[in-house]
C-alpha cells in the first residue's frame, strides 16, 4: 500500500437508478473501480466526458462541501451534485486526512464569499474580492494549500494566465513532495505536463495514457508547430 490519502475508488450501480443521466456518460458508466498510484493524478477529455462528475463526487465523499471550499464549509447556492456520491466507496490509505481543499473556478466566488462570511479575529479574511479573479485563485492556493493534505482541483486553469499556471505547477510539484495528494481535472498542457503524475483519459472510456497522448498536448503542439496551416483548413470548413 502506497502513502496515499485516497488509494482507490470503486462505484456501485446497483446504488444508481436505471433513469440516472449518470448511464449515459460513456465513460463513467462502464467504471467500477480506479487506482490511484501518484500523488497527482490528472483527468482529461473532452467537455462531457464526466471527469468534473467523478470528481465531484469523490469530494462529496471525502467530506467536502460540493461548490468547494475546506472539509469545514457547508452551505449550498445551488445543488446540482449527482447521486454519485452516495455510489461510491473511497479506499483510503493508512494517513488521516487532516487538511485538504476542494477548489472549482465555476463557483470560487461562492467560496471566496463564505470565506468572508467565516472570518474572526482568530482567522480574518484574506479579501479575495478584492483581487482579479486569477490573482485571487493563485492566492487562496497558496494561503490554504498545505504539505500532508487533500486537494482536488476542477479546471483550476480557468483562472489562471499560463504564467500563473506555472505557478501552480511549482506549488503542486513542491507540495506533492512532502505529502500531499491531488486530484486534478484539466485540459492545460501547462499543468499535464508535471513530472510522474498519472493521468486518466476519460475519452470513451477510463484508462491511462502518456502526457504526450493527450489531446491538450497534440493539439497545442500541432497549433504552435502549424498555426497558418491549421487555422487556413479550421477557416475553409475542412475537418481536423
Amino acid at each position: 500500500m502506497n502513502e496515499l490519502f485516497i488509494q482507490k475508488i470503486k462505484i456501485d450501480w446497483e446504488r444508481i437508478s436505471k433513469q440516472s443521466y449518470l448511464r449515459y456518460i460513456d465513460s463513467l458508466c462502464q467504471l467500477d473501480e480506479l487506482k490511484l498510484e501518484k500523488n497527482v493524478t490528472f483527468f482529461v477529455g473532452e467537455n462531457g466526458s464526466g471527469k468534473s462528475t467523478l470528481l465531484e463526487a469523490i469530494a462529496i465523499a471525502s467530506g467536502f462541501n460540493a461548490e468547494g471550499g475546506t472539509r469545514n464549509y457547508y452551505f449550498s447556492t445551488y445543488e446540482t451534485h449527482s447521486e454519485l456520491c452516495q455510489a461510491m466507496t473511497i479506499v483510503k490509505g493508512w494517513r488521516k486526512i487532516s487538511w485538504g481543499y476542494f477548489l472549482r473556478a465555476e463557483s470560487f466566488y461562492n467560496v471566496a464569499t463564505k470565506e468572508m462570511e467565516y472570518a474572526d479575529s482568530r482567522h480574518p479574511s484574506k479579501k479575495y474580492h478584492e483581487k482579479s479573479h486569477g490573482e485571487s485563485f493563485l492566492a487562496l492556493v497558496q494561503n490554504n494549500f498545505k504539505p500532508n493534505g487533500l486537494y482536488l482541483l476542477d479546471e483550476p486553469e480557468a483562472a489562471l494566465s499560463p504564467q500563473r499556471q506555472l505557478t501552480l505547477l511549482v506549488e503542486m510539484n513542491k507540495l506533492s513532495k512532502l505529502g500531499a495528494q491531488f486530484i486534478v481535472v484539466t485540459h492545460s498542457p501547462i499543468l499535464l505536463g508535471l513530472p510522474d503524475a498519472q493521468i486518466y483519459s476519460f475519452d470513451h472510456y477510463v484508462h491511462e495514457i502518456e502526457y504526450e497522448e493527450t489531446d491538450s498536448y497534440q493539439i497545442t503542439e500541432m497549433f504552435i508547430n502549424n498555426r497558418n496551416q491549421l487555422l487556413e483548413k479550421l477557416f475553409d470548413g475542412d475537418e481536423i
